[in-house]
């Protein structure tokens, strides 16, 4: 067992990680509300160019544009080259998170057999680097800080190879927040666009007979070019908000990891509080019991002075 100076050493090597656990708390915290802001003050933008790209697939029914999955072309192939760009953090201490990303990305390649992961994040990069997986090595993103100006440059590199064909789908496996607790992680696919998600509403209207306005639209240079402009910015917003979700879910995470660290540490201060204080009152106890043995004894020996004393006189 422990002496009492181990016990006191402990608690203060303790007290001096709950220092850092609380900060961490209270950090995280600020870039959970960051994130969510973000997120809240770019979600019109992108809502407004889902509803512009709806627009002109319902004027432009017979149109077989490359980005949408509705091309007779990619009927006919049989197998899919495909990018997994998957999003982990860049650090530890944010309890399942990473893990959870990892294993919901395994599962995705298990089912495939020509694709290429592109990592957002350098936890996820070590893990399938180290397990020999097919990790792009010119694709290197940071997961911290996302910004519109990153979803770009990456819509841009991603588009690219999909139109010149060296792809035939991308997938983005992230982390989304149910709330501020729960989090799931996802795989969306990212191009091409499936054509039901931006006109499912319209069908459902048609269904239940309402009227659907269909009427002549003229768009200038084409609808092509300008459902490719729409295209491309829908996808940077997806990334974007993707990366955000994904670091909001981490922080997230990472706040209640640090909270539990925090209360598991404040129970092991009040078990070792109480182990220190039975030393002290066992020491004291100690103490006074050697007190009064040398009280005692002093009686004693005074007792058998006197009493040396009186004999000598008689």
């Amino acid at each position: 067992m422990a002496n009492a100076h181990e016990i006191l050493n402990r608690i203060k090597s303790i007290r001096d990680t709950m220092k850092i656990t609380k900060a961490m708390y209270m950090v995280s915290s600020m870039k959970v509300q960051k994130a969510k802001k973000k997120l809240a003050e770019t979600l019109p933008f992108f809502d407004g160019l889902q509803k512009q790209i709806r627009e002109v697939l319902l004027h432009f029914p017979e149109m077989h544009h490359l980005y949408f999955d509705n091309r007779i072309e990619d009927e006919r192939e049989l197998v899919k080259r495909k990018i997994y760009i998957v999003i982990t953090g860049d650090k530890g201490m944010a309890g399942p998170y990473n893990l959870n990303v990892i294993k919901a990305a395994r599962e995705k390649f298990s089912e495939d057999e020509d694709y290429r992961i592109y990592c957002v994040g350098e936890t996820g990069r070590h893990v399938f680097m180290a397990e020999k997986l097919p990790v792009s090595v010119d694709f290197r993103m940071s997961s911290n800080n996302p910004s519109i100006h990153r979803a770009r440059v990456m819509c841009e590199m991603l588009t690219d190879k999909y139109k010149n064909e060296e792809v035939d789908e991308i997938h983005v496996i992230y982390t989304r927040m149910r709330n501020s607790v729960t989090s799931e992680v996802r795989t969306e696919q990212l191009l091409p666009l499936r054509t039901s998600r931006f006109l499912s509403d319209q069908v459902k209207k048609a269904a239940q007979g309402e009227i659907v306005d269909a009427s002549e639209m003229e768009i200038f240079p084409s609808p092509e070019d300008v459902l490719e402009t729409l295209v491309r910015n829908i996808i940077t917003g997806f990334l974007y908000g993707a990366m955000v979700e994904s670091q909001a879910s981490e922080e997230s995470a990472r706040m209640m990891s640090m909270k539990t660290a925090t209360d598991n540490a404040d129970a092991m201060l009040s078990e070792l509080s109480r182990q220190y204080n039975q030393f002290r009152q066992a020491a004291i106890t100690q103490e006074i019991t050697e007190v009064v043995g040398g009280a005692k004894a002093l009686q004693k020996k005074k007792a058998k002075k006197k009493a040396k004393a009186v004999a000598e006189e008689a």
